[in-house]
């Protein structure tokens, strides 16, 4: 291929380790080279396993690249051999590596890249669990938090992605003859990350994101293709809404519905017209917005005067395979005007679309409150009343002329007066006019002698004509106040109901910036919102926020333009809105100068505290370095300066005690630098406890063996008779450690630390007792912050975060640490763990990153200002 263009990138996209990416990738590798293709080995890692190293013998390989990295030499794929060569095909392995410091790039995926921008074509393998997005997921299914990630969008952009797949059963399998793992480390790899349960949620996790990505090359096609007539490859369901209550029984039902198919998906739509404020209640929209989310559906706005076709419009857009609707609320009576949405999208939806018509609560009781729009009228209402003022007295008139029925002129008047009267109920005052005017006529030619004549007779019958005409249009008047007045009481109502709402909603603090513009967008059936700002008058303008398809740079730019101050302004593109609606449009854009001071002044308090609680750490860090570290290296220098002195001769006894404190200082030390590495190991999240049932009495005697005379300083009592406790046996060994050289810190001499262990329901407490004096009660939680000790303690004891340390490990592992008075004075730790059950290892690993989270944010909370007893 010309190396003017960029290469293809072909991956292997595996559900596990072990399912056979690597090997596939070579058998591509052996079938394009049977077919003269020039396709070398850029870097493969065969992990010794003896198929795959079969695999890469006739294949040309280049040499890796060595690079040296404290003290050990490694092997990475060199680029610039690879470019040299400039093969057409070349087999990248683990697109996710990081590279070794020193290397070209600092990610392999990297490497790939430079590769394909050559021309190079590259076949490749990642597994799903190195995907950035799911990292997460993956660390909350199996407890293990990948270090090694690729971007999502580098393996989308990818031309081909082949998924490499294996039931949870055969890949057991596999890894139970070795074929995976070698045998030493095989019984570990089934009992933890190879679990049933794992795989099946990994393999869960491939196939949606495969099927994603496929439908993403699916709607891509249909796009290129203008095809619009659905296919039916997966459930699709659009539910529509329109802001009545009946909305969240839509939702849950079609919800149910996409249960039903694997894959299924819903989408809920609200159509807004595009004349003004919308006839929804905005809260219930947010409501039902919140509904669809926490089901797993996304929410949707769309501008529409035509409801039906706008739906089906948007329905074949997405692909949808079913559309749910809610029976009418509207009463029988209203039928007369059309036949309804529901109707009309169920006629001309086609035989791709299937629709459901929901019944609910609110059936057949009226729509509720009218399009909040003030004293304007829709178009269609406005035509309806002129054909009702005009087309209605000239059926009237054509009705009793053909039925020869003499009902006396005073009726005739009668009906021409309804007909008026519905004119002014549909379409206002001047279609009103027309008819009071136009039935005057037809009364006059009609029905006062002499007939078929412009002329009257009776003088009568020309005050009656006149106090007709003056009837209609007093009755015309009032009925069009009366509506008037009920629009603008609607519309009064829709705004305040908004302005309440979103007051509510921001000084609770729970609206961001976005959701606040797209609230707005909704609300206006606006087609874009941005929030723009700048920094002087003559400073540009930058876009803050912003909602909806098009970005703008100038307030000048947009249909309407809301300034907030002089260097703020709220812009907004679709349509021009009228003056009253501008009062509401005030408010939000003040609410949003509100909202977006407070997302700055929130930003900028966590910097601060981050920065107050860096501050506090290295201030403390220093002092115990300038004083608690250095305490036992004087101790140490001194006995070896001592030792290496040649104007004194030694005895055998003096350079015993001297190789004594050397050992003792070098041990103090080796305490206060491993507490610092697990307290920064705690603070930034790296602790993943190994999760495995074990007995108490097994951990607790080789906790105590840095203990100073363990058999004089401390009584165990803990029974060989207690359930197993689901534990990570390094780190229970850690903290109960910290937690027992602390008590025997502050205890007297003669009164040993008493440690005990009991079954309370699912849970084991291990208490540890002291006759020390004691901690007040307020000061009881202070004592587990970092770099605090209580009372008199020596300087030399310790830099405060024995018991900091044995919190995080202990709430890492799903327990508790915490402290209580001991009757008769001292005080009693109590250390709460799970006891273990059959489902331990199946649910643990869900939650070890909730728990690792809590013992870091534990952890690292800035202490205040009193001091605490601590180690």
């Amino acid at each position: 291929m010309g190396r003017g263009t960029r290469g293809k990138l072909r991956i292997y996209l595996g559900s596990a380790p072990g399912v056979g990416k690597t090997y596939a990738m070579l058998s591509e590798a052996h079938r394009r080279v049977e077919r003269g293709t020039d396709c070398v080995v850029a870097f493969v890692e065969h992990h010794d396993r003896p198929r795959t190293e079969v695999m890469l013998h006739g294949l040309e390989q280049i040499p890796r690249q060595e690079l040296a990295y404290r003290g050990t030499v490694f092997h990475e794929m060199d680029v610039d051999a690879v470019l040299r060569r400039a093969p057409a095909v070349a087999l990248v392995d683990e697109l996710a590596h990081t590279n070794v410091p020193g290397s070209r790039n600092a990610k392999r995926w990297q490497d790939v890249e430079e590769l394909l921008g050559a021309g190079i074509d590259v076949i490749s393998t990642v597994n799903i669990q190195h995907l950035e997005s799911l990292g997460d997921v993956v660390d909350s299914i199996t407890g293990v938090r990948q270090r090694e990630t690729v971007p999502d969008e580098v393996v989308r952009r990818a031309d081909q992605i082949e998924l490499v797949d294996m039931s949870p059963q055969s890949l057991r399998r596999r890894m139970a003859h070795g074929n995976i793992y070698k045998s030493d480390k095989v019984d570990a790899a089934l009992s933890n990350y190879f679990r049933p349960g794992n795989l099946t949620a990994l393999r869960e996790l491939a196939l949606l994101w495969v099927a994603d990505r496929a439908d993403e090359y699916l709607q891509e096609y249909r796009g290129e293709h203008n095809i619009r007539s659905t296919w039916q490859a997966r459930e699709r369901i659009v539910v529509g809404l329109t802001g009545g209550p009946e909305g969240r029984t839509l939702i849950r039902r079609a919800a149910r519905l996409a249960e039903k198919g694997a894959g299924g998906e819903v989408l809920a739509v609200y159509i807004a017209r595009s004349d003004g404020l919308t006839a929804a209640s905005p809260k219930e929209l947010a409501v039902q917005r919140t509904l669809v989310e926490d089901l797993g559906g996304t929410f949707h706005h769309v501008i529409g005067d035509d409801i039906p076709a706008a739906l089906l419009e948007f329905a074949r857009g997405v692909n949808a395979t079913q559309i749910v609707l809610g029976s009418s609320r509207r009463k029988t009576w209203q039928y007369m005007f059309g036949p309804g949405v529901g109707a009309t999208v169920a006629r001309e939806s086609g035989p791709d679309l299937d629709v459901h018509i929901v019944t609910h609560d609110e059936v057949a009781k009226g729509r509720g409150l009218p399009v909040a729009r003030g004293a304007r009228l829709g178009r269609s209402r406005i035509v309806w009343g002129w054909l009702t003022g005009v087309g209605g007295p000239a059926l009237l008139a054509l009705v009793l002329t053909h039925a020869n029925s003499d009902l006396g002129l005073a009726n005739d008047m009668l009906l021409f007066l309804s007909l008026t009267v519905a004119a002014a109920l549909v379409g206002g005052l001047l279609p009103a006019l027309a008819s009071a005017a136009f039935g005057s006529l037809l009364l006059n030619y009609f029905f006062t002698p002499p007939l078929h004549l412009w002329t009257v007779a009776d003088p009568r019958n020309i005050v009656a004509i006149v106090i007709f005409v003056g009837v209609a249009v007093s009755v015309a008047s009032v009925v069009d106040t009366a509506a008037r007045r009920t629009h603008q009481a609607a519309r009064l109502r829709a705004e305040s109901e908004i302005l309440s709402f979103l007051a509510g909603s921001v000084l609770r603090g729970d609206t961001s910036l976005e959701a606040l513009l797209e609230r707005v967008r909704e609300t206006f059936a606006m087609e874009s919102v941005a929030l723009l700002e700048r920094e002087g008058d003559t400073a540009p303008w930058t876009c803050a926020a912003s909602v909806g398809g098009q970005s703008l740079g100038r307030p000048e730019d947009a249909d309407v333009d809301m300034p907030v101050g002089d260097h703020l302004a709220l812009a907004l593109t679709g349509r021009v809105l009228p003056a009253e609606d501008r009062r509401v449009l005030a408010a939000f854009a003040a609410q949003a100068a509100v909202v977006l001071d407070r997302q700055r002044l929130q930003s900028e308090a966590d910097q601060a505290r981050t920065l107050a609680e860096g501050n506090r750490i290295r201030t403390a860090l220093l002092a115990a370095v300038s004083h608690d570290l250095r305490t036992p290296l004087a101790s140490i220098k001194a006995s070896v300066s001592s030792l290496r002195s040649e104007d004194v001769d030694w005895s055998p006894e003096d350079q015993a005690e001297l190789l004594a404190g050397i050992e003792e200082g070098a041990d103090r030390l080796d305490h206060l630098v491993g507490n610092l590495l697990d307290m920064s190991r705690l603070q930034t999240g790296t602790v993943t406890p190994l999760i495995r049932e074990i007995d108490l009495d097994e951990v607790v005697p080789m906790a105590l063996v840095g203990v100073p005379d363990p058999d004089l300083s401390v009584d165990l009592d803990v029974p060989e008779t207690l359930p197993m406790v689901s534990v990570d046996k390094g780190l229970l060994e850690r903290a109960v450690a910290n937690v027992v050289e602390n008590a025997v810190k502050y205890s007297p001499p003669d009164k040993p630390v008493l440690v005990s262990a009991s079954a309370l329901g699912d849970r084991v407490e291990l208490r540890v007792v002291d006759r020390g004096p004691g901690v007040p009660d307020e000061a009881k939680d202070r004592i587990f912050a970092p770099f605090q000790r209580y009372g008199d303690a020596p300087r030399g004891a310790g830099v405060g975060l024995g018991l900091a340390v044995a919190r995080g490990f202990t709430e890492a592992m799903g327990g508790t640490l915490g402290a209580e008075d001991t009757p008769g004075g001292g005080l009693t730790m109590v250390l709460t763990l799970r006891a273990a059950t059959r489902t331990t290892q199946d649910t643990a690993p869900e939650a070890v990153q909730t728990a690792v989270q809590t013992a870091v944010q534990t952890a690292g909370q800035a202490a205040g200002p009193q001091r605490g007893r601590h180690a």
